[in-house]
């Protein structure tokens, strides 16, 4: 008798991760197991563990995929700041269509071909800043953490269904408009202005941006 495993399909590494992909847009990265991605593809686990070590390494790779297509098409214009700056609204773009997997990126290292696209582009546009070689690395680092915790922050407020937003949008009203005036004078002053951490994302994310890249720029030796 033929073993029950026979006929099975035997999938590829981009078809484990475009199914990676589609399963996570209906989940988050904490529900999302191996188990459900091998159920929904229709073999074992096992099956899937002889591509990828754990959920974590399969989490990283879909994760990638998302970096790769943020730079698919991508070409340096522009001075540093205005290459650094599209990059970083490309990834910020990309994990908008995939905020289930922004967290991912920021919490774990990657090392797969959109991770090195990324960083070669950053640290390029770093050097023809004029910043001298051995600030690079640290200045690079606090560029991508900042980058990581806007996106993964954004992402996080995305993925909120209707009612949770609306029921935010409420506590963040009673907190803001029945502050006590005599606890909390300046939140009173400022409470019909204060908006809550949803609000005009795209705007902060590109000022928070700029601010810092100036800040970079202020290191550069003007010589």
């Amino acid at each position: 008798m033929a073993g029950g495993t026979a006929g099975r399909r035997r999938w590829s590494t981009d078809e484990i991760l475009d199914a990676a992909a589609q399963l996570l847009r209906s989940s988050d990265a904490e529900s999302f197991s191996v188990r459900k991605l091998a159920a929904a593809l229709g073999t074992d686990s096992s099956s899937l563990y002889r591509h990828f070590r754990s959920k974590t390494e399969l989490l990283r790779a879909v994760a990638d995929r998302i970096l790769v297509s943020a730079m698919n098409g991508y070409s340096p214009e522009g001075d540093w700041k205005q290459r650094i700056t599209a990059v970083a609204l490309r990834v910020r773009e990309a994990f908008g269509q995939q905020p289930q997997l922004a967290a991912v990126w920021g919490r774990y290292v990657s090392s797969g071909t959109g991770s090195r696209l990324v960083m070669e582009e950053v640290l390029q546009a770093l050097r023809a800043s004029g910043l001298p070689d051995e600030e690079i690395p640290v200045r690079y680092h606090r560029l991508a953490v900042l980058l990581a915790a806007l996106i993964a922050s954004e992402a996080g407020v995305s993925t909120l269904t209707p009612e949770e937003h609306e029921q935010g949008m409420e506590l963040f009203r009673v907190a803001v408009l029945g502050a006590d005036p005599e606890r909390f004078p300046a939140l009173a002053h400022f409470a019909r202005d204060v908006r809550p951490l949803g609000a005009d994302r795209r705007a902060a994310f590109e000022e928070l941006l700029a601010a810092h890249l100036a800040h970079i720029e202020t290191a550069i030796d003007p010589s």
